[in-house]
Formats: structure tokens, sequence, C-alpha cells
């Protein structure tokens, strides 16, 4: 069984071997009764720092090599992009799943009944529906359904629920 550490290279063991060899002729060096060994403080409190450097530098690399691992292992070969204007399956149904049912061009005044309605652009179609609000911006003051209908402004957030989902409601009866 060899038990010899991880960041124990031929090259990082030339490295330490350089450094015994100025270390040898000078005095200093101690045996460990214990177990035999001999050292030498110097050169000890010399090494530790470059031995734990190697040791972070080899984690490094162990963590750049898992990520790379990780990304090979999950991805699909795809890209995100589409690749000349074309799109994979995949990024096909993401694309779609991501794009809105509709999309709300504007409010505006029925002018027989003198009800609200909402302009709405059914998403990938030139289609246009026009969805009647009934009573729907009835808690709005005139002056905020006009600013609304004229310039776009927006409407109070719970009038906003309302119109989005009479509309919702709408597209949904159209598309089925």
């Amino acid at each position: 069984m060899n038990t010899t550490p991880k960041w124990s290279t031929p090259n990082r063991k030339a490295c330490l071997a350089n450094m015994l060899s100025e270390y040898l002729p000078i005095t200093g060096w101690k045996v460990d009764l214990l177990t035999g060994e001999v050292y030498n403080p110097e050169y000890e409190a010399r090494i530790a720092p470059l031995i734990q450097y190697w040791k972070a530098e080899d984690r490094e690399v162990d963590k750049l090599d898992w990520r790379i691992e990780q990304r090979a292992l999950h991805s699909l070969g795809e890209t995100s992009q589409p690749i000349r204007g074309r799109f994979s399956n995949i990024a096909r149904d993401i694309f779609h799943s991501n794009q809105p049912l509709f999309y709300l061009e504007g409010l505006g005044l029925d002018c027989i009944r003198l009800t609200p309605f909402a302009k709405v652009k059914l998403a990938s179609s030139y289609m246009r529906l026009y969805v009647n609000l009934g009573h729907s911006l009835r808690g709005v003051s005139k002056h905020r359904r006009r600013k609304a209908m004229r310039y776009g402004k927006p409407l109070p957030q719970e009038a906003q629920v309302r119109v989005a989902e009479l509309v919702k409601l709408a597209v949904r009866d159209y598309l089925k």
C-alpha cells in the first residue's frame, strides 16, 4: 500500500531535495528519540508553507476537474443559443414555454355600449382580440381610466389583476 502524500510529485520531491542540499552543511540537525528521524527546525519551517501551497494548488486543480466533469456529464451537447438561426428541440420548447399567450396592447371605450374593452394581440399571430371588460374598471376613478386609455398609464394593481383575468379567460376561450 502506497502511503505517499498526494502533493508529493517527482518535480516537488526534486525541489525539496535541492532545498535539503542547501541545509545539509548547516549545523542544527536534531534527532527525534522516539521515531529516530533526523530533522532541522529551520528546514522544516521553510518547507511547511511550500507544502501547504502545493496542497491548496492540488485542491484547486481537483475542484476545476470536478466542475469540468460535471459539465460534461450534465450537458446535452447543445449550445444555449440557436446555431445559424435554427432552434434545437429543447431550446424551442423552452422558448415557447416562456412566451406569454397574449400581449395587452391597450384599453379603449366601446362607444355603442359605453363599456371599456382591451385590445389584445395573440402571441405568435397577427390576430387581435377585443375583450369586453364590462364593469371590471368600476372601482377606478374616471380620471385614472382616461389616463390608462389615452396614454397607456398603469391602472391600480387590483384593476390590473381583474383585467388580466378577463383577458386570460377570453384568450383561452378563443384558442379552444
